[in-house]
């Protein structure tokens, strides 16, 4: 097969080339759209339910609500670990399905057993699933600030109801969490004397503000032969609306709320509180959907940052970036990319120093570009992205990209050489052919090995797979790729641009020279001590060993984000 694919690229030498070019700039294409994160997707399916219980301790939490749901969540099938938290008034179960299952229908499964444990619950605590969320989930946290004259309360409600709802319509936001300001809230505060003097109950004031605020329906009523709605329209947030309610009615006279309590606006009890630069301020946390490029999703989210802004007034400013997540996936991303390149000008500098010939480094050099762009190109087909991992198996691969290329360069080249110094007796075509498929065997055998190397990392298991797998993938893809370029392209190149070359005589540099002498010497040396030389290596391999077991072991290198 690969001889058959090395003599059709040869006699289709343009068509190599035309597709090449095509390669390299749709690869290009496809590289800038390829999502970026610092990590593999790591979201193992998880549900999160929450269940809030007010006026309830974490005993209660626990006994009453955790420990039912658990109790349905446990038989589920793919189900592999079922975890909660109980606190006051609040219980948090979370529910991790097995890699590989669909989250659309592990929740719909959830969703079917909290119908059925909702009778095992107190009175008025509803389940409820929170939103599909990743692991690296939160990417922003935007502070909220504004002049002296703007109230907390004022902020908040430009939280919830302004920045919030036009946050969460941009595609790949999971959910924005407003936190601090004050939740503005109707307070009532009795006063006993008037209640005593006008001879109203608390149960006449609690059953009017229940029935505050709302609308009702009536029916229909048959009128011309229309049917007409009837409705009882309530709905209104004016104080001056809830102190009108009546509460009672004394000898035939209402008693309205304003006359037996105050009514105003107050702040919900506190649990927590939020600042920007030693101020009070309303705190904005930014969550992503998995599988969502951070960075884009980042650019896209402070767009509207900024339109809202402009639109606020009153000296109101929404876009005052605390934490972007970005920021970290940029700078990995920017790091590995300029070990990339500091790469390609080191194998660039290392093979012109042992080839000595323009064309024949440029030739093997090709094979990097064209190996790592078809390799986007397989990404983008793949559903791979961009980050630590994947770049890092790149890297790891540059050296090597080059490797089938430089083989088949070399023996070309000195194919030709010889067959000018016979008088051309056969043609470049032949001479290409022949040179190319004499070490085509070799180039793949070696080529197979490597990638066995890397086999046994899509045997982990666990999150250990689903990180380092996509490193053994990079690693794969780029190096077939570089094999497939070595038999297409590299020939063709040959073909054209070392035949025309005035002179094929090698020219050993000095670098060459003495590491043929020294290996020459070290050569003699093995094989007079060939004892001695097999009880060092044994030594060096036991020493290995021992040193490996004295190693410290982390999962994963410490990172510093600069948060």
């Amino acid at each position: 097969m690969f001889n058959f694919l090395v003599t059709h690229s040869l006699k289709n030498r343009l068509m190599v080339l035309a597709l090449a070019a095509v390669l390299i700039i749709y690869g290009a294409f496809t590289a800038t759209k390829l999502p970026v994160d610092v990590f593999p997707d790591l979201n193992k399916p998880t549900v999160t339910i929450m269940i809030e219980a007010e006026g309830l301790a974490p005993p209660e939490v626990e006994q009453l609500v955790t420990f039912p749901v658990e109790t349905q969540m446990n038989g589920l099938p793919g189900v592999t670990r079922v975890r909660s938290v109980s606190g006051v008034g609040l219980s948090i179960v979370y529910v991790e399905f097995d890699w590989g299952t669909d989250i659309y229908r592990n929740r719909q499964q959830i969703a079917e057993r909290l119908t059925l444990v909702r009778d095992q619950l107190p009175a008025n605590v509803i389940p409820q699933m929170g939103p599909i969320n990743s692991i690296m989930g939160q990417i922003l946290l935007v502070a909220m600030t504004g002049p002296d004259n703007v109230s907390p309360m004022e902020m908040r409600e430009i939280a919830d109801f302004t920045i919030r709802p036009r946050l969460l319509t941009i595609p790949g936001v999971a959910q924005v969490i407003p936190i601090g300001g004050e939740v503005r809230q109707f307070r009532v505060a009795p006063n006993p004397a008037a209640l005593r003097a006008l001879g109203v109950t608390m149960e006449q004031v609690e059953r009017a503000l229940v029935q505050f605020g709302s609308n009702t329906g009536g029916g229909f009523t048959d009128q011309y032969s229309r049917e007409f709605l009837i409705r009882n329209i309530g709905r209104t947030m004016k104080l001056e609306d809830l102190g009108s309610i009546t509460v009672a009615s004394v000898k035939g006279r209402p008693v309205y709320l304003n006359q037996v309590a105050e009514v105003g606006f107050g702040a919900r009890l506190k649990r927590g509180e939020a600042g920007y630069m030693g101020k009070p301020a309303v705190i904005l946390s930014v969550e992503k959907q998995p599988d969502i490029d951070t960075v884009t999703l980042t650019r896209q989210v402070e767009a509207a940052l900024k339109d809202i802004t402009a639109t606020l007034g009153n000296g109101i400013k929404a876009d005052n970036i605390l934490f972007r997540q970005a920021n970290f996936i940029e700078t990995s991303i920017s790091n590995v990319q300029t070990v990339l390149m500091e790469a390609v000008v080191v194998v660039a500098v290392v093979l012109f120093a042992f080839l000595l010939n323009l064309r024949t480094t440029v030739i093997s050099l090709t094979a990097i570009p064209v190996s790592i762009l078809g390799t986007a190109v397989v990404f983008h087909v793949m559903g791979l992205s961009i980050n630590t991992m994947t770049l890092g198996g790149l890297a790891i691969a540059i050296g090597e990209l080059v490797d089938d290329a430089v083989v088949d360069v070399e023996n070309i080249f000195r194919r030709l050489r010889e067959n000018r110094e016979k008088g051309n007796p056969r043609s470049t075509f032949e001479v290409v052919v022949g040179a190319s498929q004499e070490v085509r065997s070799g180039i793949v055998y070696a080529t197979m090995i490597i990638i066995l190397v890397f086999v046994p990392l899509f045997a982990l298991t666990g999150i250990e797979g689903r990180l380092f797998a996509p490193l053994g993938k990079a690693y794969i893809i780029s190096i077939l790729m570089s094999l497939l370029v070595s038999i297409t392209l590299t020939p063709v190149m040959a073909y054209y641009l070392l035949p025309s070359l005035k002179r094929l005589d090698e020219h050993e540099s000095w670098l060459i020279r003495k590491l043929k002498a020294g290996n020459h010497s070290l050569l003699n040396i093995s094989f007079r001590n060939p004892r001695w030389l097999m009880t060092l290596a044994g030594s060096a391999v036991v020493m290995a060993g021992i040193a490996v077991t004295l190693l410290p072991r982390a999962f994963l290198p410490p990172f510093n984000e600069g948060s």
